[in-house]
């Protein structure tokens, strides 16, 4: 008989957006005709962009003759792509080596596949609220899990603790489910705190595209030290609509060596690349193909297009909010709008009574952590009229 990891038995019974699923098909199958407004999950509803589809139309007629056919490509990713990647980091302040881009299917693969890396008696450091991808992944290989309070007090950033000693610390910007940013100047005491602890940074950077504020970092890198601290995960989802396509890229610079017990110094790099090439394949040529189109010039343009499109929503969303007196953050420079639940009501409850009364389905801040026990968080994802009659049916109930 062999022996299970019994860490899974310390998970929460069932993941938060599947418990939201079946609380919402629960509320359909008694109520068939009537239409429901899904602001909860963080998927797009603006098709991908003319450039991503030409890109992928072309790499897919390549791929119906010999001349041009591909197969298994390089685990790491192709060079035309990596090179867009650092291309793009250069143009938005900060240097990335091209040969530190690792490309794959999903930013959520990469930030739990990471754990690979690491012993399983490392300290981890997460915010609370937090994405529960970090403690779940965490949870299942037994690793101590500290957290760090986030509350309206500190805007829900928040910062370092020199009492509290971390191995592993996660830190989202813009941040989900919270929508808050760390600035460069709270972003350099991280990176000096990791420095000083002989610690790791793992940073996730999937809503970089959102950052509208000119003196907001949108990567980790801006900061100076961060290259022999952090990794960076990023993913096209939220900045090209791909949550179907399906592709996303990591940043482990070559700074990055620790040193094992038996005294050999090895890299980050190294290893990723060692555990990518033997767990991972590669991204579809096709996929790469269109995510390099994204990083054009009129590609980019063309997703920005987008992004504020859902700026707009995230706006209409924030004017209710403020029209009612009811404290939030986030929606400026993130699709997320995170705000206090009315009437003192508890998260789950507030899901309930949303869903009951206006049909409208976001999600549940205890489901992000203790400290959203009494939060809401609303995407800003959806089509400007459902956004609209979502908030217009949130203002005739308050």
């Amino acid at each position: 008989m062999p022996k299970l990891n019994e860490n899974y038995q310390n998970l929460e019974e069932s993941y938060l957006f599947a418990e939201i699923a079946r609380r919402v098909k629960v509320y359909e199958e008694s109520h068939p005709d009537n239409k429901i407004i899904r602001l909860g999950i963080g998927d797009v509803t603006k098709p991908l962009t003319k450039k991503v589809i030409a890109a992928l139309h072309e790499a897919v007629d390549e791929q119906a003759v010999p001349e041009t056919f591909k197969g298994y490509g390089p685990e790491k990713g192709y060079d035309f792509l990596r090179n867009a990647i650092s291309d793009y980091y250069r143009r938005n302040g900060a240097e990335v080596d091209p040969d530190t881009v690792f490309i794959s299917d999903g930013a959520k693969s990469d930030t739990g596949n990471i754990t690979d890396l690491f012993a399983k008696d490392n300290v981890v450091l997460v915010p609370d609220p937090v994405y529960p991808v970090y403690v779940d992944t965490n949870m299942m290989d037994g690793r101590k899990i500290v957290y760090m309070n986030g509350t309206a007090e500190n805007n829900f950033l928040p910062m370092p603790d020199d009492s509290v000693k971390a191995d592993m610390i996660y830190l989202c910007s813009p941040n989900n489910p919270t929508g808050a940013c760390y600035n460069k100047e709270q972003l350099k005491v991280w990176v000096d705190y990791a420095l000083k602890n002989d610690a790791v940074i793992m940073f996730d950077a999937a809503y970089e595209a959102f950052v509208s504020d000119p003196g907001l970092p949108r990567s980790i890198y801006e900061i100076e030290g961060a290259k022999k601290c952090a990794i960076e995960f990023c993913s096209l989802s939220k900045t090209a609509g791909f949550t179907g396509t399906r592709c996303s890229y990591t940043v482990i610079p070559k700074e990055l060596v620790f040193t094992a017990s038996n005294g050999k110094e090895m890299s980050l790099n190294e290893m990723w690349n060692r555990r990518h090439s033997t767990k991972f394949n590669g991204t579809p040529y096709i996929v790469q193909r269109a995510a390099a189109a994204v990083f054009t010039e009129e590609g980019m343009a063309e997703c920005m297009e987008n992004i504020n499109y859902y700026r707009e929503n995230a706006k209409i969303i924030a004017d209710v909010l403020k029209k009612k007196d009811i404290p939030f953050t986030g929606g400026v420079n993130s699709p997320y709008i995170w705000f206090q639940c009315p009437n003192g009501m508890e998260s789950w409850e507030f899901f309930d009574y949303l869903l009951t009364h206006a049909e409208v389905v976001g999600t549940p801040g205890a489901g992000f952590g203790e400290n959203g026990k009494y939060f809401f968080r609303l995407t800003a994802f959806g089509q400007h009229e459902s956004t609209k009659e979502a908030m217009r049916r949130f203002d005739g109930l308050f």
